[in-house]
């Protein structure tokens, strides 16, 4: 029996020590296995992190101007977004006013925000409020320079082809037309023909619009005052200048050189370098008619009051004093807002100008 409980022992250890042994056979094939289909099923693939970009909108109230008014609200509006932006969600809200038309400000009474300013520059918090004003229906500044152009240049040519259909006939018979006359007709006809194609080839004209009411004004300035000087230099009394010939042959040179020297600084000006936001002061070329950048900021202005000088000594009339008069009153006040912003961008190179009269004005 003692024999019996001894052999008993003997087997149980047996076993306890193969059973360690028979389990990491089993672990060592599992292992195995678990790492053969690891590799059969490939690279691990990354799994790419998702960025969540934080967007700032804002929420855009816009105001009547006069009644204090809400009209509408725009809303999911980008940091990056711009006025204009905002006026064709406005035009999509109320169509009625279209974005040439809508006229946005900060502040009731300040000025109109331009369409190129982003909401962000503008914006003290998430909410903006916005005051709108109807600016009437608007055009093109095109067809305002074309219009304005075209007039003159076809009523001049209808007083001077037509006379017969305006002034008594016998008298268009009896007096004999002097040479300033035909002199005058082809003067003028230059001028304004020169300012059709610049328009057409050589401005950079502004994408913005301009008030039908601007449009009117235009072009009953430009075409009345045509009218009258038209009238008077092709009527059949019309009397030469005093001085003869000489007189008008001077002033016929000095007018072309103030129309080919106007051309070229409207070339120069229209070059890509001198427009836009990053625009550097226009500089003198090779060209003797640009040479007048050195003396003043606004040559064009200068040659376009030359021309209308040289004009009135030519035909000696009233009307075109008093237009060259009024020409000089408004390009001066034109040339001295532009010299005053030369200043403040390009002050070294603009300091010891003049506007548009050398060392005058």
């Amino acid at each position: 029996m003692f024999k019996r409980h001894k052999s008993l022992e003997r087997k149980r250890e047996l076993l306890f020590q193969g059973l360690p042994q028979f389990t990491m056979k089993n672990n060592t094939r599992n292992f195995h296995s678990l790492s053969q289909l690891v590799l059969s099923a490939g690279p691990l693939k990354t799994t790419t992190a998702v960025k969540h970009s934080k967007t700032t909108h804002f929420e855009i109230e816009i105001l009547d101007a006069h009644t204090r008014k809400q009209i509408c609200i725009v809303d999911k509006v980008t940091q990056t977004s711009t006025i204009y932006d905002v006026k064709q969600k406005f035009h999509k809200a109320c169509p009625k006013w279209y974005p040439s038309r809508i006229g946005l400000q900060l502040e009731y009474g300040g000025p109109y925000l331009k369409d190129y300013i982003t909401i962000q520059s503008v914006a003290a918090s998430s909410i903006i409020t916005l005051y709108f004003t109807d600016l009437g229906q608007q055009v093109g500044w095109t067809t305002v320079f074309l219009a304005e152009y075209s007039g003159p240049l076809l009523i001049y040519l209808l007083f001077y082809l037509r006379s017969s259909y305006i002034y008594d006939v016998k008298e268009s018979f009896r007096w004999p037309r002097h040479t300033v006359v035909h002199l005058a007709c082809f003067c003028h006809c230059i001028h304004y023909i020169r300012l059709l194609l610049e328009t057409l080839f050589v401005h950079k004209v502004s994408t913005g619009h301009s008030p039908m009411k601007n449009l009117i004004k235009g072009c009953a300035f430009y075409w009345g005052f045509t009218s009258w000087m038209a009238y008077y230099i092709n009527h059949p009394r019309y009397t030469p200048p005093s001085f003869g010939n000489r007189q008008i042959i001077v002033s016929a040179i000095n007018f072309l050189m103030c129309e080919a020297g106007n051309h070229f600084i409207n070339t120069v000006l229209a070059h890509p370098s001198h427009t836009g936001s990053n625009a550097c002061f226009p500089s003198p070329t090779y060209n003797p008619f640009t040479w007048m950048f050195f003396l003043v900021s606004c040559p064009n202005y200068t040659y376009e009051i030359g021309t209308w000088i040289s004009f009135t000594i030519m035909t000696q009339t009233l009307p075109v004093g008093i237009f060259t008069m009024l020409m000089t009153i408004q390009m001066s006040l034109w040339a001295r807002k532009k010299h005053k912003i030369y200043r403040k961008k390009f002050n070294s190179y603009v300091h010891r100008k003049s506007a548009i009269i050398p060392f005058i004005l």
